[in-house]
């Protein structure tokens, strides 16, 4: 069973699971796993991966609308090297701070392959979860999409400078505190944006009608000459922003942060399904 199937078995014994991150009280807690194999293509540098590392975990707290405060991380080698170690750090204190949070440690221990894991926690007294999308409401996405689709395959061609700095996003934390009490669902794209749509039209029981032209493929896609719609829809990895909101509340949405929020559609019934210029849109993403 992939992820997904694992999560649902789990979730009746997990009543906190299921959004981005778990609530407790006013806390907000995610942790990530990250593999040299599945996750860091030959070519990224320490630096990035801390960054990339804590970034994703960060990235869970912007889609709950929390305040980071804190980020652990487990830092597993077949050895260790002061560069790396050092390299690793400074990726994870340098995209810290630029959400106002603190890295404050973690864990070493030796494995067969690079592997990170990374606690990030928060506080946010109202989250936005998953399951509040009502039908008339729009869909926005944050930023662009398919830069990570970008980075691989300038890593594929050895093109390192770019794809590190490609690989490095920030997490949308801004936006997601300013959406707070205006968003009626979220989520981040981590598994691509058709995936997360699916999901949140699970989790809402709603369906969403996506305008193919209006998503906002990264203009990095069509220089490096892939696919625009497979890149910036089911490939995955941005952590951008997935949300819902009412439509009269998308102008003072955009007002209020400094990342570009762009309608893509619109929240439908379930009987609808998701579709993309009333086509039905495939639940394809990238699968952990």
């Amino acid at each position: 069973m992939d992820e997904r199937e694992a999560l649902q078995l789990l979730a009746a014994d997990l009543p906190h699971a299921g959004d981005d991150a778990a609530i407790v009280g006013s806390t907000a807690i995610t942790i990530d796993m990250l593999h040299e194999t599945t996750d860091f293509p030959p070519g990224t540098t320490r630096y990035t991966a801390g960054w990339r590392s804590v970034a994703a975990s960060l990235s869970d707290l912007a889609a709950m609308g929390a305040d980071p405060t804190a980020v652990v991380a487990a830092y597993a080698d077949e050895s260790f090297h002061e560069e790396d170690l050092q390299a690793f750090v400074d990726g994870a204190q340098t995209v810290c701070e630029t959400v106002g949070a603190e890295y404050v440690g973690g864990d070493l221990d030796h494995h067969r392959e690079f592997t990170v894991t990374t606690t990030a926690i928060g506080e946010v007294d109202q989250p936005v979860l998953r399951d509040g999308a009502s039908p008339g409401e729009v869909v926005c996405v944050t930023g662009t999409l398919g830069r990570s689709a970008v980075a691989l395959e300038l890593f594929d061609r050895d093109e390192t400078d770019a794809a590190n700095r490609l690989f490095r996003f920030s997490p949308r934390v801004e936006t997601g505190r300013a959406l707070v009490g205006t968003a009626g669902a979220m989520m981040d794209s981590s598994d691509g944006l058709a995936r997360s749509l699916h999901q949140l039209a699970d989790a809402s029981d709603c369906g969403f009608a996506i305008d193919r032209e209006q998503v906002p493929i990264d203009e990095a896609v069509d220089r490096a000459g892939i696919d625009r719609w497979e890149a910036g829809v089911h490939f995955g990895e941005d952590f951008e922003l997935v949300c819902t909101l009412p439509e009269s509340a998308l102008a003072r949405a955009k007002a209020e942060t400094t990342v570009p929020l762009t309608k893509i559609g619109r929240v439908t019934t379930a009987d609808r399904g998701v579709t993309v210029d009333g086509e039905p849109l495939p639940d394809r993403g990238y699968t952990h």
